[in-house]
């Protein structure tokens, strides 16, 4: 959705393309990760999940569901599978029966980390070939992205 409040003479018109392409291609990579280190089948949608809640250990469902946009059955679906496959655990919340709060396993937390090894040294790899000014300017625009994007009503904050 446009911001009414930007000149769209002042956005370059190629960004949204290349980035675009970017992200799906940082997309492949992360499942080509997945494969190359899961035997366990763990799907792209289950792999956001367990990146979330490593993120925010003891989420609550309902929160997690938030961040996801999916509703609370989809969530449970996708908390059983993990907690199946010994990689997710729900835990009684202190302050709410009514609610449940979720933590990686010590399995689930390894898992991220092969995956998030595997993904690295491919990164890696690709960096290491661009010229050192690229390698410097690609660093200071993905810093100034992370912080556009964890900025305050940024993601549904």
């Amino acid at each position: 959705m446009p911001h009414r409040d930007r000149d769209p003479q002042l956005i370059d018109p190629e960004w949204a393309p290349a980035t675009s392409d970017v992200v799906d291609l940082l997309d492949l990579l992360w499942q080509q990760a997945r494969d190359t280190v899961t035997t366990t089948s763990v799907s792209t949608p289950q792999l956001r999940l367990m990146y979330l809640v490593d993120r925010n250990d003891g989420i609550r469902m309902r929160a997690l569901g938030e961040l996801l946009c999916t509703a609370p059955p989809s969530v449970s679906r996708l908390c059983d599978r993990l907690q199946a496959a010994g990689f997710l655990e729900r835990l009684p919340c202190p302050d709410s029966r009514r609610e449940v709060s979720l933590r990686l396993t010590a399995g689930g937390r390894r898992h991220l980390e092969r995956i998030r090894s595997e993904r690295e040294a491919t990164l890696t790899l690709a960096v290491e070939a661009m010229p050192q000014a690229d390698r410097r300017a690609l660093a200071t625009g993905l810093a100034a992205l992370q912080s556009a994007i964890a900025a305050p009503g940024r993601l549904g904050r």
